[in-house]
């Protein structure tokens, strides 16, 4: 019994077999847990271990609670201790990682460089209209077509189906998805190849911001930080827009508006869902699964799409069977080409500019020039046309159709005839009337004498060599004969009215070293369509030519150019509206005058009402004579069609408040009749010649306007003929009839103005002086 108390007191844990609370166990659990210690029953007391009290020892349990023999517990603070260490050097260790990570990311993303942004900005140059759609964009310097296009111009439902398709979390994440690079991990390594990419919306944009070959780890990485960049520097949509512009979809088409105007013919803001499916799937593999090449590729890829999309809850399975049933694009179609001759300028003159916007109306632009190839088809294969458009108040070009055919080789499309210097033939006669009606010379009622004539040299013959006697200057316009047009040119000068043209904005080309001369009023000069279509848009504002605006994007004003006065522009657009129409087209809705050049080389028609002017020339660009081209024939009714494209009724001009609305009875004597060779009245035979004593025909007056405003009245005296006398300055009276022979006139400003007196037998004189 000492033994085992001295036992007990040198080994206190309990014996084999028993657990401390009395309760026995299997001896071989304990012979699995113990350790050698001596025993009383040994004998071994003294310390020396012998083999029976380990074998002893060694079988015995351990505690039922759990708990390890006494012996085998770990001594004070040392088992806990050793942990507590292994958790330090743990996380001094992790540390240390992290550290060294965020060092390596941090050293990493500084040896990118900061982000570059300018491949987004290499992208086509597009030309819009006035509402800004487009009417032709142009392929950047590599030949891609990479137009530029915001997320507002897609399709919601599109851009619905590539998120949901390739980044559920794009409005969320910050431009890494912590869950799809898991997810493409996991299937990685469950495949043992890739089953789907972790890559996001963002992480593409940084793919094809810095394109590279490679699929290398670097590479992802340097994916991630760029789209953590980009998503610091730019929002969600200006991310998205990047993609939708550099997105891959075949060939040289990149982006989603290059490639619906490819693949559908229209803008990406309307598609169907077959469409937008299409889209959507394009780009994973743009070259294998063009659908102009790999149709079956194609419609394979973007079913699954619409399977994805029905899995999402973003259409129903009826409306995915609808569209998998639609047909992918065999071929691709052409990219827009309107008014090509206009967007080709506008480039031209601002070739840095990316985006260029015109005062066309595309709309109009697209009929005119669906026009203009219908109705030159049945005609000679070489004949081109020209229309162009004026807004009469703001002298915007609405519409430059500049041939038949920009790509056609047998018409000569690529000249722009709107700019080309051709003969008017009779299309400027209205503006020989104008003068003469602003210089009290005629009157739409006056009587002239349409009969064969010698001026000269030149001897004048009607078109259809006829004549039609005496007829009102009127009648003389709206039939367009030449002897009284050549008349009144000889009372107003060439000289002047070449330089009256040209003080409209005119650019006349005249044969070189040869004076102009009456010739001039029918055609013997150069002008383009341009030039004279704004000269009659002069006409409906009441005398200012409009200087031509082209471009809503910036351009400088271009100021308007006086052609006439008032009264004599509503004159002409009256008598003009009278004129009879071609065949098929309604009289008196627009005021028009047509021409043809000699040789039939050129036909012309222009047309104008309060709010648009349009002209329009049809012939050879080449220049060659193409028989039976006339302009009555050719080119009005084409000018009566365009007009009825506008969608609207025309609005007559207004007339002035001093027009005189007269039949020639009614008129004062000198405006009659034209003829000077007769006297105007019986009685004027038989009195003393009337005569203009001052001033001076061909004077220069001082009265002093370069100082002041006001400057003194011009003094006006007469000779002979029989009072009452009446002074006209400009074919307005400025006195009353007055016994007098002497008068005063203030005029308004400086400048030329032709004075005249009038007798009450009817006689006249007239003279011109320059007031300065």
């Amino acid at each position: 019994m000492r033994n085992r108390q001295q036992g007990e007191l040198e080994y206190p844990s309990p014996l084999v077999g028993e657990d401390r609370l009395g309760a026995k166990a299997p001896s071989e659990e304990g012979g699995r847990r113990g350790r050698t210690h001596p025993s009383p029953e040994a004998g071994g007391f003294d310390g020396a271990p012998s083999s029976d009290a380990t074998a002893l020892h060694a079988r015995r349990p351990p505690s039922p609670l759990g708990l390890a023999p006494e012996s085998a517990l770990p001594r004070k603070g040392g088992e806990g201790a050793r942990w507590g260490r292994r958790l330090l050097v743990g996380g001094v260790a992790l540390a240390i990682v992290c550290l060294v990570a965020a060092f390596a990311l941090w050293s990493f993303a500084n040896s990118l460089g900061p982000l570059d942004l300018s491949a987004a900005e290499k992208r086509s140059t597009v030309v819009l209209d006035r509402d800004g759609r487009l009417l032709r964009p142009f392929a950047t310097a590599d030949g891609r077509w990479r137009l530029p296009v915001a997320a507002a111009d897609v399709d919601p439902r599109f851009l619905a189906m590539l998120k949901a398709y390739e980044d559920r979390r794009f409005d969320r994440h910050p431009g890494i998805d912590p869950m799809a690079l898991l997810r493409a991990a996991g299937q990685l390594l469950a495949h043992g190849r890739v089953v789907s990419g972790g890559s996001t919306l963002t992480m593409q944009v940084a793919r094809l911001l810095e394109p590279r070959e490679e699929r290398t780890l670097a590479a992802k990485a340097r994916q991630l930080v760029r789209a953590v960049q980009l998503e610091r520097r730019l929002s969600k949509p200006e991310i998205l827009a990047l993609y939708l512009t550099l997105a891959p979809y075949g060939g040289n088409l990149e982006g989603t508006r290059a490639a619906t105007l490819a693949y559908f013919g229209r803008e990406p803001k309307r598609l169907s869902f077959a469409e937008a499916a299409l889209l959507v799937a394009l780009p994973q593999a743009p070259e294998t699964r063009r659908p102009d090449r790999f149709a079956v590729d194609a419609r394979r890829a973007r079913d699954r799409v619409l399977d994805r999309a029905v899995a999402r809850g973003l259409l129903n399975a009826a409306e995915a069977r609808a569209a998998k049933a639609e047909d992918v694009p065999a071929a691709r179609r052409p990219f827009p080409i309107l008014a090509a001759h206009a967007t080709e300028a506008a480039v031209a003159e601002r070739p840095d500019a990316k985006v260029h916007r015109l005062a066309i109306d595309g709309r109009l632009q697209a009929s005119l020039e669906t026009l203009v190839r219908e109705r030159l088809e049945p005609m000679n294969a070489q004949l081109s046309a020209a229309i162009l458009v004026i807004e009469n108040d703001s002298g915007e070009v609405r519409a430059h159709v500049g041939s038949a055919g920009y790509l056609s080789r047998d018409r000569a499309g690529a000249v722009d005839m709107t700019a080309a210097l051709r003969s008017p033939g009779s299309a400027l006669k209205p503006f020989i009337y104008a003068l003469a009606f602003e210089n009290g010379v005629a009157h739409p009622e006056t009587l002239v004498d349409d009969r064969p004539s010698r001026f000269g040299a030149y001897a004048p013959e009607n078109f259809d060599l006829s004549y039609q006697g005496t007829v009102t200057a009127r009648r003389a316009l709206q039939l367009s004969l030449n002897v009284p047009a050549v008349e009144l040119l000889a009372e107003v000068g060439p000289a002047r009215f070449i330089a009256r043209l040209r003080q409209g904005g005119a650019t006349i080309a005249l044969p070189k070293e040869a004076p102009a001369g009456l010739a001039v009023g029918l055609g013997g000069l150069g002008i383009t369509l341009a030039d004279l279509t704004r000269l009659y848009a002069g006409l409906a504002r009441g005398g200012d030519a409009p200087g031509l605006v082209r471009r809503l994007d910036g351009s400088a004003p271009v100021p308007d150019r006086r052609v006439t006065d008032p009264v004599a522009a509503w004159y002409v657009a009256d008598i003009l509206k009278g004129a009879p129409p071609p065949e098929n087209a309604l009289a008196g809705r627009i005021a028009f005058k047509t021409g043809t050049s000699y040789g039939f080389r050129d036909a012309w028609a222009v047309g104008f009402d309060r709010d648009t002017t349009i002209g329009v020339w049809v012939g050879r660009p080449d220049g060659a004579a193409v028989p039976g081209l006339v302009g009555r024939l050719a080119a009005a009714p084409m000018l009566f069609d365009a007009y009825a494209r506008l969608g609207r009724e025309p609005a007559p001009v207004p007339m002035p408040s001093h027009a005189l609305v007269a039949s020639t009875a009614a008129l004062p004597p000198p405006l009659r009749h034209l003829r000077k060779d007769v006297p105007k009245t019986v009685a004027s035979t038989t009195s003393a010649p009337l005569k203009i004593a001052y001033p001076l025909d061909g004077s220069r007056v001082e009265l002093g306007f370069a100082r002041v405003a006001e400057a003194a009245p011009l003094a006006l005296k007469a000779a002979g003929g029989v009072p009452p006398l009446t002074w006209l300055v400009n074919g307005a009276p400025v006195t009353a009839p007055m016994l007098r022979r002497q008068s005063t006139w203030s005029p308004d400003g400086a400048g030329f103005a032709r004075v005249s007196v009038m007798d009450a037998k009817g006689a006249t004189d007239s003279v011109v002086v320059r007031i300065e």
